[in-house]
């Protein structure tokens, strides 16, 4: 039965597998609470002795990896690890090849404000179409590459560069759903990336004859082996664990000081969190809301109650604003692809909920949804504040490409 939270209104139909208690609460909620029990300073300190032993003394190597985009935490991350933990890291950066010119920006700003050496990867676009067709025909993903490249490519160049911490930020499944607590400092793992990231899905399942996929087109979303990893004893790290994770509080924070770019987006308030993607916010998310009838704005509404940042009322209203919404960039991702709107949306079908979608009597598809209780639980939120709109922070224009993916671009000046 469909039933949602009575604090953050979360449904417990959550991908990552929310579990509602007997109060009514979800997992994440109660995981959430965690953060203002906490010791922080203790747990800065934690973190800063950690860290301590990967620092090369010897500057011939970067002491860690942080994996980066051109949005979400990005700038938080990074002006941590250089300006607070005085480490020197080597930024990696898969390239989803949706690129925004904000996101473009973003990543130029990375490089130039905090001098940091980065590399990125960027694969065959010939072979993330074949690959994104498949998925999307088998799984019901466009984003399937993105995701699986993001969490391999840090792996693989600290296999390949012999540097073993890997910092990342928030793990998904602690801040979002309370998968895990904050006490039990859980790490990247293999499993983890398989059975949630990648949705049980590794890069060598796709080799089919059908979508003509063959080795060396896997061959960049392959994790490295156990035994490559064990050599060089790669570890990474979540620094929610160690720090009080606030993703509002954290943008606006690098948008005043990094001047860092936000975008609006088509199917939520938040500016921030996804300003270098085209698709995120979009189409991926437009098709989450098809296959399991919520989106990023139930993600981000959750976000919000939970920091007391939010009313329920107010969050009721901005999931009725945004959750319908039709994509706005679908003719981009058909043009990139090659496809028409009638094949996406026939191969779309095939994944529709049926929980949440009826035919009506034109034919055509209706959203029907239980609606979303109401509920004031008894919850004290220690830092409670009225809910200010999120503004679009973009400072610089770039002129490259205007409503087109960009492969590669300047950046800014």
């Amino acid at each position: 039965m469909l039933n949602n939270c009575k604090r953050c209104l979360y449904p417990n139909n959550h991908a990552l597998n929310i579990i509602i208690d007997d109060e009514g609460i979800c997992s994440g909620c109660r995981i959430h609470e965690e953060k203002d029990s906490i010791d922080w300073n203790d747990r800065w300190n934690k973190l800063n002795e950690l860290v301590s032993s990967f620092k090369n003394i010897s500057d011939t190597n970067y002491d860690c990896i942080i994996p980066i985009n051109g949005s979400k935490d990005s700038f938080f991350i990074v002006d941590t690890v250089i300006n607070k933990l005085k480490m020197k890291p080597l930024l990696v950066h898969y390239n989803s090849q949706f690129n925004t010119p904000e996101g473009v920006n973003n990543l130029a700003k990375i490089r130039l404000q905090f001098g940091a050496d980065l590399i990125q990867k960027t694969i065959n676009p010939d072979s993330v179409k074949k690959i994104t067709r498949a998925t999307f025909r088998k799984f019901g993903s466009i984003y399937w590459h993105v995701i699986a490249g993001e969490t391999v490519y840090p792996v693989q160049m600290a296999v390949q560069l012999k540097i073993p911490l890997i910092i990342w930020g928030a793990h998904q499944g602690i801040d979002q759903v309370g998968m895990y607590s904050h006490d039990d400092y859980v790490e990247m793992s293999r499993k983890y990336r398989k059975d949630h990231d990648c949705m049980g899905i590794e890069a060598e399942d796709l080799i089919d004859e059908f979508d003509n996929i063959n080795e060396q087109d896997i061959a960049p979303f392959k994790y490295p082996s156990n035994r490559d990893i064990e050599r060089v004893g790669v570890r990474g790290i979540y620094l929610n664990n160690y720090i009080r994770w606030d993703s509002r509080g954290q943008h606006e924070d690098m948008a005043l000081r990094f001047n860092y770019e936000g975008r609006l987006q088509t199917r939520t308030f938040d500016s921030f969190s996804n300003s270098d993607c085209y698709l995120y916010s979009d189409l991926h998310d437009y098709i989450k809301y098809i296959k399991h009838g919520y989106g990023k704005i139930n993600d981000h509404v959750a976000r919000e109650i939970r920091l007391g940042q939010m009313t329920q009322e107010v969050g009721l209203d901005l999931i009725e604003m945004y959750l319908h919404k039709e994509p706005e960039y679908l003719s981009l991702f058909l043009d990139w692809i090659g496809m028409t709107e009638q094949g996406f949306l026939f191969v779309l079908d095939l994944h529709r909920n049926m929980n949440f979608w009826k035919r009506d009597m034109n034919w055509k598809w209706k959203f029907s949804n239980p609606s979303i209780t109401v509920f004031k639980d008894k919850y004290d939120y220690p830092f409670f504040n009225k809910f200010k709109k999120y503004v679009n922070t973009k400072h610089d224009e770039n002129d490259d490409f205007k409503s087109k993916f960009i492969l590669i671009g300047r950046g800014y000046k």
